[in-house]
């Protein structure tokens, strides 16, 4: 899973807390041993010095050497042993236990340069709460609701937008529920407050809670991380724009909406080129359709949305206004 800087930034932070957390939790119960039963400490104490002395043995040579390491080991077991005694007479199971937050990691992150479950799982739920976040948190395919969308047929069109969007309802929902490496992608074209935003919303909430990389972005905001990263990029900004091309689903929102320029053509080029090339799947929104993509960019662009991905048009009147009218 690719995730972003910033979450993972956000996960191992987190990590370290409850590493420290713990840390801390354990030693005010130890305290508290200590001074409830003082032997408890002496003991410590004598371990401490027991692994002194063999540390000294290991430069012994011969029979000095096994004979002071049998020493050593005999005296740190009955220490031990009688730790364990005083602990189980005094205190409750567990007391003394050392709970880590990881048993694999022991709360590093990482087992040798492989990213742990513990921090794939802080990762995912820190990248649920970014995507909650630029998408108000509400988005969810439960609370989409086709009472908004006219019944009657568009006589543009020859089709009910009711109709048209439970089916388009279905096809999202399916793409989110079965997401995976090659689930390809999706085009979503129609006048503004349509429900594009919304669905692309739901799917992004379903498939990080997957535990899948998702980024979430609009275009005024991609493109201008983009541009800040080509032209006067840090280490930091380069590791937050590689998002948009390692990540396992990037979701473009208001394709359109930015400034165009010469730059923003071959950067949406490259985005668009390098995440096909590499079976990363995408889902775009626009108002534009497909010719004026072609116009607005390049016929380079429209012939790889129009061939590569799944075009799904959006049909009705402005759910804002609807709303308004209290429908």
């Amino acid at each position: 899973m690719a995730y972003s800087a910033e979450v993972i930034r956000l996960a191992r932070q987190r990590l370290e807390s409850e590493k420290a957390d713990r840390e801390s939790q354990y030693r005010q119960r130890l305290q508290e041993a200590y001074n409830q039963v003082p032997r408890i400490r002496e003991i410590d104490l004598q371990l401490r010095k027991t692994m002194t002395v063999a540390a000294q043995a290991a430069f012994l040579k011969g029979e000095d050497a096994q004979t002071a390491m049998e020493q050593v080991m005999k005296a740190n077991l009955q220490l031990q042993q009688e730790r364990q005694t005083l602990i189980k007479r005094h205190f409750a199971p567990g007391f003394l236990d050392e709970d880590p937050v990881c048993s694999r990691c022991s709360g590093s992150g990482y087992v040798g340069s492989t990213m742990c479950q513990c921090l794939q799982e802080r990762c995912r739920q820190e990248q649920q709460k970014l995507i909650d976040r630029l998408t108000a948190g509400n988005e969810r395919f439960s609370a989409f609701r086709l009472d908004y969308y006219p019944e009657e047929t568009d006589p543009r069109y020859g089709v009910s937008p009711r109709r048209l969007m439970e089916r388009n309802f279905q096809i999202c929902k399916e793409y989110a529920d079965t997401f995976g490496e090659k689930s390809g992608n999706l085009l979503f074209v129609g006048n503004t407050g349509l429900g594009k935003t919304f669905l692309s919303a739901c799917i992004a909430a379903e498939v990080a809670e997957k535990g899948f990389s998702v980024a979430y972005e609009s275009a005024p905001r991609l493109f201008e991380r983009l541009g800040k990263d080509q032209f006067a990029g840090d280490e930091q900004t380069h590791a937050e724009t590689a998002q948009y091309k390692d990540c396992d689903l990037l979701i473009l929102d208001d394709l359109g909406t930015e400034m165009t320029n010469q730059f923003t053509v071959a950067a949406l080029y490259s985005l668009v080129n390098d995440r096909l090339l590499s079976g990363k799947s995408t889902v775009i929104s626009t108002n534009l359709n497909v010719d004026e993509i072609a116009q607005r960019y390049s016929p380079q662009i429209a012939s790889r949305l129009r061939g590569c991905y799944r075009g799904l048009t959006f049909l009705g009147e402005d759910i804002r206004v609807v709303k308004n009218r209290g429908l």
